[in-house]
């Protein structure tokens, strides 16, 4: 009968606490009005609250506990209006095609490098340089689409450049080559023209030419964005060498067949080979310089903006002029920074490892906690998929249980309160939360680096916060193979801790929201691949402002902006299996469409 009076001063259950003589420490939550709880916007994806006991370790307040541990508290979740998880992701996700497909309002910019020998394409109507700034691709199955002529005649102009130094770059997130008023291209408004304009969404020839005449003085060649990869390059003649400048095949197929999408669907495909992690390896970002509007400092005037909404939703749109002028500022200081003048850690490689220790051990911890009947009443079945987690769990926090760890023991348990009875766990959660930074001083960091730092701290914080109060019910719960109680776990307790240990996984996976977590499920068949809407097919038709258009380059799409059936998560894209070959469907019905 311990481990019910144990569970029920920690979880508060009534209905197992009338025959304990321990008092419950009354709890405070989220009180209507309240505007500063953690949880009242759980729409964000962010956690919910935990409700938080009036004392904390020792019964002392927080300000008053002075030990090392004071500020490892296991009920303490992030602040409502905490970042940090959002810049780790959008970091994690930096030049990856299908998180930045599936949130396209980019959020990051980033100065970077394409290197010497790398080769860029450009599709054109006629055998002429462009005279001015004007668009490449980095995958020919992109530019073949603009080349061509106006009116059809089977054949198009194909340009192929290889660079002849290292060409300076400014990368924007997102999907930041669609043309939408939606967000995609707040972020370059912002360093174009110093406000969002989404009324001037297909203004790209004013785009194109403010950003090269301001970039000019920093000496940026060209712009990064992404559908597929695609460079604003701001000269033709400048860092770059012509390999070809063929008259080639009109890639558009007979009307006749299914194949006449073909080109379309490469396109998309060929984007899709930068799907994950590294993501488009020839472009190189310089994070040391990287510009970030989740960043609360250089931008507070957006967080009021986000509160209660989704990330889906997230844009730059209520900006103040103040927040716009800081950004620029600081992203012409970055590009004005000397080479050196950082402190050289590699901040990707940080981040994904991070990913890559916990991401796959979360995803099993959920499919285990989801795959189970807590309700069942056969106690050997639910006993061992709690054992089984409590093992996933202590594989994620086993470099940090030191051997002077230990559960107290059942009689000074049942004295402590409720806020205490996990207090042995904390070195535990202070090595996990700690280790991957600690060490890391920020003297030589430049403002962008320092952010970083505190993302990956925010992040693994949480991360661990969250794995180690599950990792030590389990133990309490008698079901860790290590280390515990003697005898056997107790159905009753053992089912009420996997309803907790399973809002507790959910909750962290849908606070970080990791674009690796996304996945077609089941996964596709050898002639299908993972799919998910991407601009400009199945989302609203709009036709572009008469604006006039480059010398070089044809108006986009020939035939016409794609027109048809609306997907139906245009706004929310969700996984989707779509055929990799002959006939090609894209999930809609586009209308006849030679594009």
């Amino acid at each position: 009968m311990w481990q019910r009076s144990l569970w029920c001063v920690f979880a508060g259950f009534g209905a197992l606490c009338h025959a304990s003589q321990v008092p419950i420490v009354p709890h405070v939550g989220p009180q209507p009005g309240d505007t500063t709880s953690v949880g009242e916007a759980p729409e964000q994806g962010r956690l919910l609250s935990f409700d938080k006991p009036h004392h904390t370790s020792g019964g002392l307040s927080a300000k008053e506990d002075h030990s090392p541990l004071a500020d490892w508290i296991l009920d303490d979740p992030p602040g409502v209006n905490s970042t940090a998880h959002f810049v780790f992701e959008t970091v994690n996700s930096l030049l990856q095609h299908w998180p930045n497909t599936r949130m396209r309002n980019g959020h990051n910019i980033v100065p970077g490098m394409i290197p010497t020998g790398t080769l860029l394409y450009h599709g054109t109507w006629h055998s002429e340089l462009p005279p001015g700034p004007d668009w490449a691709a980095l995958d020919p199955e992109h530019s073949v689409i603009f080349c061509g002529g106006l009116v059809e005649d089977g054949k198009c102009w194909h340009l192929i450049l290889m660079t002849t130094r290292p060409l300076n770059v400014v990368y924007f997130d997102g999907t930041s080559a669609a043309k939408l008023s939606t967000g995609t291209l707040d972020s370059q408004d912002i360093v174009t023209w110093g406000d969002v304009r989404p009324d001037w969404s297909f203004d790209e020839l004013s785009r194109i030419t403010t950003l090269c005449d301001w970039g000019r003085e920093y000496n940026v060649d060209g712009f990064v964005r992404q559908v597929s990869a695609e460079v604003m390059l701001c000269n033709f003649t400048s860092g770059v060498r012509v390999v070809s400048f063929s008259n080639i095949v009109d890639p558009l197929m007979p009307r006749s067949t299914s194949s006449k999408f073909s080109p379309t669907f490469e396109a998309m495909y060929a984007g899709s080979r930068h799907n994950r992690f590294p993501g488009e390896t020839r472009v190189q970002l310089d994070l040391s310089g990287l510009i970030s509007f989740y960043d609360t400092d250089l931008v507070p005037s957006l967080v009021p903006a986000r509160f209660g909404k989704e990330r889906w939703d997230h844009r730059l749109r209520n900006i103040s002029t103040e927040d716009a002028v800081r950004v620029k500022a600081r992203l012409e200081e970055a590009l004005s920074r000397p080479a050196g003048k950082s402190s050289s850690i590699d901040w990707r490689a940080l981040i994904h490892v991070v990913v890559d220790r916990y991401s796959e051990r979360l995803q099993v911890v959920q499919y285990l906690l989801n795959s189970t009947d807590t309700n069942s009443y056969e106690p050997d079945s639910v006993i061992d998929h709690a054992i089984k987690t409590q093992v996933q769990l202590r594989h994620m926090l086993m470099p940090y249980i030191d051997v002077s760890v230990t559960p107290p023991s059942v009689n000074d348990t049942m004295k402590r309160m409720a806020s205490d009875v996990l207090d042995w766990t904390r070195p535990v959660y202070k090595l996990c939360a700690t280790t991957h930074t600690d060490m890391l001083k920020d003297r030589t960091m430049t403002s962008s680096e320092k952010l970083l730092l505190t993302a990956v701290q925010g992040t693994t914080r949480e991360i661990c916060r969250v794995v180690t109060k599950m990792w030590g019910l389990g133990v309490l719960a008698g079901v860790d193979q290590f280390m515990g109680i003697d005898g056997e776990p107790d159905m009753e307790t053992t089912q009420r801790m996997m309803k907790t240990w399973r809002k507790d996984i959910d909750e962290l996976m849908a606070w970080l929201d990791w674009n690796v977590w996304v996945k077609c499920r089941p996964e596709c068949s050898p002639e299908e691949m993972c799919y998910l809407t991407t601009w400009p097919v199945g989302f609203p038709p709009r036709l572009p402002e008469p604006t006039p258009v480059p010398t070089a380059t044809p108006v986009p799409w020939r035939g016409g902006l794609p027109n048809g059936e609306l997907a139906e998560d245009w706004e929310r894209p969700q996984p989707r299996c779509i055929r990799r070959v002959d006939p090609y469907d894209l999930g809609v019905r586009v209308a006849a469409s030679n594009f």
